[in-house]
């Protein structure tokens, strides 16, 4: 499994051309992709989008291209001389209604926007592929990090499953227990408040099963044991992060459901423990892929 968050670079540099593709994401739910590239590549954006969608399935990427051309090229330069008028007439006006001296000259003119333009457009059709080819290197860096920084989770969030299981196992057996000392707390309270008169051992039993049947947790630790086996299975067939991100959701919902039918201090406490390393789990979980 890989993580949501990392960062790639690669390069081509040949025959005067210097491309440089860096490539960074963190978590998102969807994928959401970002390029800030010369205008010069914008026809290729789309090319950059599928291209590095073919490695990623979600989180919000930034792509950043950079690029130079040092080959030998001809140019020419085209004037607008009604620019250069409209910036005349209006300097003009501002000397003779300010009462300013006049100090345009044809090198202010030259600087001023628009006024002159460079006609050559370069067509950068023919470096299409090389584009691509660096993406994709750049992408493979990337998944590259991804994957050492998705191992690093994967063993954490093992690591407190064993823990989660180890805790739910402590709940089971502490479970059955809790019913036994239930009953003999009762009958010694109801005896001590009786004084010496025989306790009616039908109701005695009757109120015992009604409290089983209100604090039984074997649905919830049953529950809570097929998840655990679920999330491993989904880590070792290296499932999707939102898989497992609903998957913690029903690991809070069985957890909740034990501490709230629990009469029993130990068990509350065991309870709580899970909820501590679940929520890490989940927050793990919402940095993979």
């Amino acid at each position: 499994m890989r993580s949501m968050t990392g960062y790639g670079r690669a390069e081509y540099v040949n025959d005067g051309i210097s491309l440089t593709v860096e490539l960074k994401s963190v978590n998102n739910r969807n994928f959401d992709f970002n390029c800030k590239c010369p205008r010069a590549f914008l026809s290729f954006e789309d090319l950059m989008r599928k291209t590095v969608q073919g490695f990623i399935s979600r989180g919000r990427v930034d792509l950043f291209v950079s690029f130079s051309d040092t080959r030998e090229k001809s140019s020419s330069l085209e004037v607008n001389l009604e620019k250069a008028q409209a910036y005349y007439n209006a300097g003009s006006l501002i000397a003779e209604k300010l009462g300013l001296p006049n100090d345009l000259t044809v090198t202010s003119l030259i600087k001023s926007p628009d006024v002159i333009s460079d006609n050559y457009l370069t067509d950068y059709s023919d470096l299409e592929e090389i584009l691509k080819e660096t993406v994709v290197s750049a992408c493979e860096s990337y998944n590259k990090m991804r994957e050492i920084e998705g191992e690093r989770l994967v063993s954490d969030m093992l690591s407190r499953m064993d823990v989660i299981e180890n805790l739910a196992s402590q709940v089971s057996k502490r479970a059955p227990l809790v019913v036994a000392e239930y009953k003999a707390k009762l009958q010694a309270r109801i005896t001590e408040a009786l004084n010496d008169v025989k306790v009616d051992e039908a109701k005695l039993l009757n109120e015992v099963a009604i409290f089983t049947d209100r604090a039984n947790i074997d649905e919830e630790l049953t529950r809570l044991n097929s998840h655990i086996k679920q999330f491993r299975s989904i880590i070792s067939g290296n499932g999707s992060g939102k898989k497992l991100d609903f998957l913690m959701q029903e690991f809070n919902r069985e957890t909740n459901t034990i501490c709230s039918k629990s009469n029993d201090i130990t068990v509350t406490q065991l309870a709580l423990e899970m909820k501590n390393e679940i929520e890490k789990v989940r927050e793990q979980v919402q940095n993979l892929e």
